[in-house]
């Protein structure tokens, strides 16, 4: 699988926090390395620059970071 194609994790409890699904969706091992990242500029939500941690997140929605990409999706 190249960076470019994302990769859809399932959630079952919605909504689930932009620094939880980091780390649930394996592009952090931590919750402070989500913190931290997010915190930096460095994640995508949507295509867009996200610092908020908590932000909550829906179905469909694109979070990005270092070139993955993944999606959420219910499960």
């Amino acid at each position: 699988m190249n960076e470019t194609s994302p990769r859809d994790v399932a959630v079952k409890q919605m909504p689930i926090e932009l620094s939880q699904f980091l780390k649930f969706g394996g592009l952090v091992d931590s919750g402070g390395q989500a913190k931290q990242a997010i915190g930096a500029g460095r994640v995508l939500l949507n295509g867009a620059v996200e610092t908020r941690k908590s932000r909550k997140l829906a179905p469909g929605d694109r979070v990005t970071l270092d070139g993955q990409t993944i999606t959420v999706v219910s499960a």
